[in-house]
C-alpha cells in the first residue's frame, strides 16, 4: 500500500534556519497578490515575529485574503489575545486553535504557509528568533537554533493549500453535511507520480483519516533502507514499531545514526536515555547535540528519500498533535540535507555502549521510571494509540 502520494515536477529549496527562512517567508508575503494562508504553532512577540506580522497586516491592507492560524498554547494566550486586536484592524482574519483545550488537548503544531496557490514552506521553524530558546524567550542561546524548512513550487502546493483550507474551515462554524463534503473535496488532489523532476509528497497527521499517516511514511522507508538511516529529532520518544524498526535496519547491516537534541527537558532525556541499551545493541549509532537548541525534525534515508516537516518522533507528534511533513524522493535534496545532519554530528557528542553500561543503578530506574510515566501518559491522551 502506497504510503506517500509523490507528485512529480516540483522545486523543493531547502530552508536552514531562519537565516533562509524569514527573508523567503517574508517576500513571498510581500509578493502575494490574491490570497495568504498561514499557520504555526509559536508567534513570538519579538523583532522576528513583529517583521512577519508586518508582512502579514501589509498584505491585507494591499487586498490581499490573509487567513492565519495561531495554536492557543504553544503562541500563548497574552501573545494571541495582544496581537488578535491589530489583525483584524488590518483585515487579516485570524483563528485560533483549540483555545481553552475545548477540543481536548490536540494542538496545531504545523507550521504552514501558502502563497497565491503558488508558493508553500512546509517546516519546523516557528516564528521567532533563532537565538532565543523558544520556551523560554528570556533565554538566549549559544548558537542559532538548528532547524530547517522548505519551499515548495509546483504541482505539489495545491495538495498544501487544500490542507490549509481545510484546517481554516475546520475551526469555523461548520454542520455536519458541510464537515462531510469538507471530508470528500480532501480526496481530490491529483495523486499520480510520475519519474521526471523532484517528487515530493505532502504527509500530515491528525485524528480524522490521517492518523498515522507520518509513521507509516517513516516505517515504508526504514524498512526499505539498504545502505544508510541519518534521522535528527529534539524529542525522541517513538512508539515500540519505530524503535524496533531502527534496530531492525540496523542489524540488517544499514548504517543508523540517531542525532538526538538533549539539555532542555529532563523527562524528555531520561525518556529517550531508557532506550539507549537497545537501541546500541542493535548496532544504532546515537549522537547527542549540545551545541545550541535541536529544534529540526528532519530524516535522510539511502541516496534519495528525504523528509523536512514539523512532527518529532514523539508520542504526541506521532499520536496526538496535528503535524505536516513533506517527503523529498530527489538524490541532490538529499545530498544537500545529509550534508548538514553530518556537520550536526559532527559537533554532537557520541554516546559508546561501554559509557552507557556504567550508568548507575538508581538513575537506570529513574530512565524507566520516567518512561513509564510517559508511556502511560501518552496511553491516555492518545487513546491507547501509544506503544
Amino acid at each position: 500500500m502506497r504510503t506517500v502520494n509523490f507528485l512529480a515536477d516540483n522545486e523543493v529549496t531547502l530552508l536552514h534556519t531562519g537565516t533562509d527562512f524569514f527573508p523567503a517567508l517574508i517576500a513571498a508575503i510581500d509578493a502575494a497578490r490574491y490570497e495568504v494562508y498561514f499557520e504555526t504553532y509559536i508567534f513570538a512577540a519579538d523583532d522576528t515575529g513583529r517583521r512577519v506580522l508586518a508582512a502579514l497586516k501589509g498584505a491585507a491592507r494591499r487586498g490581499v485574503q490573509v487567513r492565519m492560524i495561531t495554536d492557543w498554547w504553544g503562541t500563548g494566550r497574552r501573545q494571541i489575545n495582544a496581537m488578535h486586536a491589530d489583525l483584524v484592524a488590518a483585515g487579516v482574519e485570524h483563528r485560533v486553535f483549540n483555545p481553552w483545550f475545548r477540543r481536548g488537548v490536540t494542538r496545531t503544531h504545523r507550521k504552514i504557509c501558502v502563497t497565491d496557490r503558488e508558493l508553500a514552506f512546509v517546516g519546523g521553524i516557528n516564528i521567532n528568533d533563532d537565538m532565543f530558546c523558544d520556551y523560554d524567550h528570556s533565554r538566549q542561546l549559544a548558537a542559532p537554533r538548528w532547524d530547517f524548512a522548505v519551499q515548495v513550487r509546483g504541482p505539489l502546493v495545491a495538495s498544501i493549500q487544500l490542507e490549509a483550507l481545510t484546517q481554516w474551515r475546520r475551526l469555523g462554524k461548520l454542520g455536519i453535511i458541510k464537515r462531510i463534503g469538507l471530508f470528500r473535496d480532501m480526496r481530490k488532489v491529483n495523486k499520480i507520480a510520475r519519474e521526471n523532476m523532484v517528487q515530493a509528497g505532502f504527509v500530515v497527521r491528525d485524528n480524522l483519516r490521517n492518523r498515522r499517516t507520518i509513521q507509516r511514511a517513516y516505517m515504508h522507508a526504514l524498512g526499505r533502507a539498504r545502505k544508510s538511516v541519518l534521522l535528527a529529532n529534539p524529542y525522541f520518544a517513538p512508539g515500540a514499531r519505530f524503535r524496533h524498526a531502527l534496530a531492525a535496519a540496523a542489524e540488517r547491516g544499514v548504517e543508523v545514526t540517531l542525532l538526538i537534541g538533549v539539555g532542555e527537558i529532563w523527562l524528555q532525556d531520561a525518556v529517550a536515555h531508557s532506550f539507549y541499551p537497545k537501541l546500541l545493541a542493535a548496532g544504532v549509532k546515537v549522537v547527542e547535540y549540545h551545541k545550541t537548541q535541536l529544534h529540526a525534525k528532519v530524516a535522510v534515508i539511502d541516496d534519495d528519500w528525504a523528509t523536512v516537516g514539523s512532527s518529532n518522533v514523539d508520542g504526541l507528534s506521532l499520536f496526538l498533535n496535528q503535524e505536516a511533513n513533506v517527503v523529498i524522493k530527489d538524490a541532490a535534496f538529499a545530498q544537500s540535507l545529509r550534508q548538514h545532519i553530518e556537520a550536526a554530528i559532527a559537533d554532537g557528542v557520541v554516546v559508546d555502549y561501554a559509557d552507557f553500561a556504567h550508568v548507575g543503578r538508581f538513575r537506570r530506574i529513574g530512565y524507566e521510571i520516567a518512561f513509564f510515566a510517559y508511556k502511560m501518559a501518552m496511553r491516555v491522551f492518545a487513546v491507547g494509540k501509544y506503544a
